[in-house]
């Protein structure tokens, strides 16, 4: 008995490249590529009528509607498919923010098409993909943001005010440079902070900080 294939959902402003991701797909007989758009709202206008998609490879930069808004938009109506990003950023903000909005894995667009191939099977499978821009525990503690334990005593004794006001803008898109600038202190300051929360929780890095922010009740979402 043959499987059902994979149906999937291409968004990319760019016609180019996604007849280039269609051409690497179909080489893969459980996947099938059911529609293109090349931004937000075409997909807003497409879906309705396949109601088959199971995942959908959503780019970030696009004009109209962003890849964060719209997967904001297909996790509220369509809870049931799975957002898999697909971009060219590898900054922990941008991927931060995309797992904020209810992406379930992050692959580089640069990625081979056998990695592409095992995110698109595993975020059907699993509901989320991991790699090493991603952890599946970074996925779960926003998945499960009702249910995370809270560490013993509260979290926030560990920290100084400025730490803690630290440890929340690491959640949001801002870089490490306009972070300073919004807190008005200097890039160094920043970096001190930083070094200091990687001391006192182990971790090593900015999505580390937030996975723990998260489970801590520290960033709200």
């Amino acid at each position: 008995m043959d499987l059902q294939p994979i149906h999937i959902a291409l968004v990319d402003d760019h016609s180019l490249f996604r007849s280039g991701i269609a051409n690497l797909l179909s080489e893969f007989k459980d996947l099938h590529i059911s529609f293109e758009a090349s931004n937000g709202r075409e997909l807003q206008q497409l879906l309705p009528s396949h109601s088959t998609i199971d995942v959908i490879l959503m780019d970030i930069n696009m004009p109209g509607l962003d890849g964060y808004a719209t997967t904001a938009w297909v996790k509220e109506f369509y809870p049931r498919i799975r957002v898999l990003a697909l971009s060219m950023f590898d900054d922990d903000s941008a991927i931060i923010k995309m797992i904020r909005a209810g992406a379930g894995g992050y692959i580089l667009k640069e990625s081979q098409p056998t990695e592409l191939y095992r995110a698109i099977s595993e975020i059907k499978e699993r509901g989320y993909y991991t790699n090493e821009l991603v952890s599946g525990r970074l996925i779960r503690s926003f998945q499960q943001k009702d249910r995370m334990v809270k560490m013993d005593g509260p979290a926030e004794s560990m920290f100084t005010p400025k730490e803690l006001e630290f440890l929340q803008l690491c959640a949001s898109e801002l870089t490490y440079r306009e972070i300073a600038a919004q807190m008005n202190i200097s890039h160094r300051t920043v970096d001190n902070y930083r070094e200091a929360i990687f001391e006192k929780i182990d971790v090593k890095t900015r999505v580390g900080i937030v996975i723990f922010g998260i489970r801590n009740q520290l960033i709200k979402i």
